[in-house]
């Protein structure tokens, strides 16, 4: 007894096999799954509990971090309304930059505990890491090399995010564009600037920030009077001024410091200028400015001391004209007696050719 193979492809057919020949292979293929089973058994028990240990470990480590990340906008909400609250914090900016910090570092928590477990289960699998390395070495190198600007960004981007140098709010100098601070990402920056337009900022392009909302900020008034003032009564009656300006509860709350006289800063032939000086709050130092104008000038006007501009524009004055610039050349028709004046001249008619009355008949000629 015989059996037959599976007609192979085309028209003709393998030889038949024997019916002690195919028990003989299926003895051969059981034992061979019997030698084996127990490898195969422990490679996938052995993947399946690292892909296990990855996904848990995975899910606690992020959840930890978003847990962390709530914890500080909630510290962030619960003094938003108090005066320390809206004098050094910002709520928008502190949780944009909570978040931005969070999202990196559960990404890249992802990223190496993942890998991880990809390289250890292929390890399982007994195949050969060193070329797969060597080509993922190539790959990252390539991808360096073509991407670098966005590659530029993104790092640029975590470290001002992490060094905090500047947040949502701020007012900031990037050198290639300035203004107010609304949006930080990890690649761009966005900025609002004094006319309303919206700058994006690649972080890789930035070589230097100035932020001017960090700290404190100084308010510098220049005062111009005229020479003939008393200096004595000026320096009291601004002391009056700075004085009941540190007393009032807007205005007091945004200097913090004493509005300082500090003296004459120039003297010149028709005014002398008296400098003024204080520290304010971030980004107060225009609004102090213009409060302090307004109350020296009132200030002044009642006391009768005259405010007077700079130097006025000198006027070059032009040189005196030339008085024979105006004498036209001479002129052979101004002689009278040139022959070019008399050829110019009219006609005068003789008298013997002029018509008039006819002379009276003679009475000698009777």
């Amino acid at each position: 007894m015989s059996w037959s193979a599976l007609p192979a492809a085309g028209p003709s057919s393998s030889d038949p096999v024997t019916l002690d020949e195919a028990a003989a292979r299926a003895t051969d293929a059981a034992s061979w799954v019997e030698e084996n089973w127990s490898t195969w058994l422990s490679i996938g028990l052995r993947i399946v509990l690292i892909l296990v240990i990855a996904l848990v470990l995975r899910h606690v480590i992020r959840r930890a971090l978003t847990k962390l990340i709530d914890r500080m906008n909630r510290s962030v909400q619960s003094v938003e309304g108090t005066a320390l609250g809206g004098l050094l914090v910002n709520a928008e900016r502190r949780r944009q930059r909570s978040e931005a910090i969070g999202s990196v570092l559960r990404s890249v928590t992802s990223f190496l505990i993942l890998g991880t477990a990809a390289l250890m289960m292929l390890g399982a699998l007994n195949i050969n890491l060193a070329p797969l390395l060597a080509s993922a070495g190539v790959a990252g190198v390539a991808l360096g090399f073509g991407a670098r600007n966005l590659v530029t960004d993104f790092l640029s981007g975590v470290f001002m995010i992490l060094e905090d140098q500047y947040g949502v709010g701020d007012t900031i100098d990037a050198g290639v564009a300035s203004g107010e601070v609304i949006e930080v990402g990890l690649r761009v920056t966005k900025l609002r600037g004094d006319n309303g337009e919206i700058w994006y900022v690649r972080n890789g392009e930035v070589k230097r920030i100035g932020n001017l909302s960090q700290g404190w900020a100084t308010a510098g008034v220049d005062v111009m009077v005229r020479p003939s003032e008393d200096l004595d009564r000026v320096r009291a009656v601004l002391g009056r001024v700075t004085e009941k300006m540190a007393k009032d509860e807007v205005w007091g709350e945004r200097l913090w410091g004493p509005v300082e006289i500090l003296g004459l800063d120039s003297v010149l032939l028709d005014s002398m200028t008296v400098r003024l000086s204080a520290k304010t709050m971030p980004g107060q130092s225009l609004a102090v400015e213009r409060e302090l104008r307004w109350r020296i000038k009132r200030a002044f006007d009642e006391a009768g001391i005259r405010i007077v501009g700079g130097l006025p524009p000198v006027v070059e004055q032009a040189s005196a004209p030339d008085p024979a610039a105006g004498v036209s050349a001479p002129s052979a028709l101004a002689s009278p007696t040139s022959p070019q004046s008399q050829a110019a001249s009219p006609l005068n008619p003789s008298p013997a050719n002029l018509p008039g009355p006819s002379p009276a008949p003679s009475n000698l000629s009777k």
